[in-house]
């Protein structure tokens, strides 16, 4: 088997800062995720109630601002590009397999509640926000926004406080 590398780390972050530099000078806007989301959540909206969609505020702003359809948007291209870069990933560092990791405390069904519940409030926090973690808080400190920068803050500030709780759950 062969041995698990990672790319340094320092190495990454400069490359992930010149593809937001990137994409900022040929987009004019930095990165982002929770806009494909929408997207998609938009798109089956419009199939599953098309009724709804058209008679909806939200959704005719959608609509009118992505004539082409929500699911032409650049960030669902972004993502799917993401998810097939991160699977590739995995395969060439032979990565890929079916694991739940968690801490020798915590059970299964906490992992995945947990996971699923982290990821649903983190959802609902970056619509609040106006983006995920890498459209406000990476990509607004890239181009020195005071939001973004706050937005850094508080997501790293919250994370340290509730490592604190959580940290049990994790450590033998």
């Amino acid at each position: 088997m062969r041995s698990k590398k990672y790319m340094n780390p320092y190495l990454a972050g400069f490359l992930l800062g010149l593809i937001l530099l990137a994409t900022i000078y040929i987009t004019g806007r930095g990165l982002g995720a929770s806009g494909a989301m929408k997207s998609v959540v938009i798109e089956s909206v419009n199939t599953v109630a098309p009724q709804h969609a058209g008679n909806t505020q939200f959704y005719k702003e959608y609509a009118a601002e992505h004539p082409n359809g929500p699911l032409r948007s650049w960030l669902v291209f972004e993502v799917l590009g993401v998810i097939i870069g991160a699977f590739l990933s995995g395969v060439m560092s032979d990565r890929i397999g079916w694991k739940l990791e968690k801490g020798p405390k915590a059970t299964n069904a906490m992992r995945i509640v947990g996971a699923i519940t982290g990821g649903a409030l983190f959802g609902l926090g970056s619509q609040l926000g106006r983006g995920c973690t890498s459209g406000s808080a990476l990509s607004g400190m890239a181009v020195m926004s005071f939001g973004g920068i706050i937005t850094m803050m508080s997501i790293f500030g919250m994370a340290y406080m509730l490592a604190f709780f959580f940290r049990r759950l994790w450590l033998k």
